[in-house]
C-alpha cells in the first residue's frame, strides 16, 4: 500500500503550541523523521489510521505527546505587528504567493524566524516573519491581499488570494484526535519498525492544518 511519508529533516516549528515536546516515551528515537498529513480514520488505542492523499498510515500517539490545535481566522487579524508563518511559492516577480497563512499569538512571537524551503509542494517556501503592512491589491485580475513581511536576516512580499486557508493556534488536547479530524504529525520511522509521533496538529471544527 503506497504511504503519504514524506522524508525531512524537522526544521523549526510552524505553529505555537509545538515547541515543546513531551518526549519521555519518544527518547532515543533515531529513526527517519517523517511529516504525515492527512485524516484520522481509525483510533485504537495509541494506534491510529491516517488516510492520506496516496494511502493509509499506521502510526503510534503515545498518550503524553504535545498535541496543538489549528482553527480557521480571518485576514482581518492579521495587522501591522502581527507575527506570522506562511507557505508559499515564488512567483515570476519575486514575490511570493500563499498557499496558507497562519497567525502565531503574541507568546510565540520570533517562533521559527525567518525564510526555508517546505515541503507541501515541491516548489513550496515556509516564512515566519512579522508583519510590516498589510495591503488590499489584485495580481493578474485575482483579488487579495499583500503582505510585507520582515524577518532578522531579510524581508518578502506575499500575495495572499481570496480563499487562501488562514488558520491560528487554539488550545488542543487528546479528545480531538479522533475519526474525521484532519491532523499534520511530525513522527519518526524506526528502521523495520512503526512509525511514532512525536507531535501532532490538530484541527478544530472541520479545519485541516494547511501546514
Amino acid at each position: 500500500m503506497a504511504v503519504f511519508i514524506i522524508v525531512c529533516t524537522i526544521l523549526s516549528q510552524l505553529v505555537p503550541g509545538c515547541s515543546t515536546v513531551d518526549n519521555r516515551q519518544t527518547e532515543g528515537l533515531s529513526g527517519e523523521r517523517v511529516k504525515i498529513r492527512g485524516k484520522i480514520v481509525l483510533v485504537d488505542g495509541e494506534n491510529f489510521k491516517i488516510a492520506t492523499s496516496m494511502g493509509e498510515v499506521l502510526v503510534r500517539v503515545p498518550e503524553n505527546i504535545r498535541i496543538s490545535g489549528i482553527a480557521a481566522a480571518q485576514l482581518s487579524e492579521i495587522t501591522p505587528g502581527s507575527y506570522v508563518g506562511t507557505t508559499a511559492t515564488k512567483q515570476a516577480d519575486g514575490n511570493l504567493k500563499a498557499l496558507e497563512v497562519h497567525i502565531f499569538p503574541e507568546e510565540a512571537r520570533g517562533t521559527g524566524e525567518g525564510h526555508r524551503a517546505w515541503d507541501l509542494t515541491s516548489d513550496s517556501t515556509m516564512t515566519n516573519a512579522t508583519v510590516e503592512k498589510v495591503e488590499q491589491v489584485s495580481v493578474e485580475n485575482v483579488p487579495g491581499f499583500l503582505l510585507k513581511l520582515k524577518y532578522k536576516d531579510g524581508d518578502a512580499k506575499v500575495f495572499v488570494p481570496s480563499g487562501t486557508p488562514i488558520v491560528k493556534n487554539v488550545p488542543a488536547d487528546r479528545s480531538l484526535l479522533e475519526p474525521g479530524a484532519g491532523v499534520y504529525v511530525n513522527a519518526v520511522r524506526e528502521a523495520g519498525g512503526p512509525v511514532i509521533a512525536r507531535r501532532v496538529i490538530v484541527g478544530v471544527n472541520g479545519v485541516m492544518p494547511p501546514m
